[in-house]
């Protein structure tokens, strides 16, 4: 979470590259924590790289399978030890395909960095390094 200063009022808000490095190793620890795990990443202004003061992370997640309903499912994630508030999606493999299908969600097509933990999820998904967020241009581009 952000840290308050000693010595000011102030709240400070870790970086980008601070945020990654910590969702990484969060995300590596994820597959013995749930083995159904085939795929994970983030999205939105982390993704974009329009990240600031006070933005989230958005996660997703995607699954071989799962018996809860989709809104029940983020409940057993954990995400006390990311440095920001974080909000998570979970998707089972059918559902992602699905969606992908449908061009029915708003990250279809994908614009988010997945981490190195699962499965490929096929063609047009990108997987990116640490440090490496894409800026984007004033055209939105």
């Amino acid at each position: 979470m952000p840290e308050r200063s000693l010595r000011s009022p102030v709240l400070r808000w870790p970086d980008l590259d601070a945020v990654d490095a910590a969702a990484r190793r969060w995300a590596g620890r994820q597959p013995r924590l749930h083995p159904e795990l085939l795929q994970l990443g983030y999205f939105g202004s982390c993704a974009r790289g329009d990240w600031g003061v006070g933005s989230d992370l958005d996660l997703i997640a995607i699954l071989a399978e799962s018996r809860l309903p989709f809104e029940k499912r983020s409940l057993g994630w954990d995400r006390a030890a990311l440095p920001v508030p974080a909000e998570i999606l979970i998707y089972t493999l059918a559902e992602w395909e699905a969606l992908q299908r449908s061009g029915g969600l708003l990250l279809v097509p994908w614009n988010g960095t997945w981490f190195g933990c699962g499965m490929r999820l096929g063609a047009g998904h990108r997987r990116r390094k640490a440090g490496g967020h894409r800026r984007r241009s004033g055209n939105g581009n």
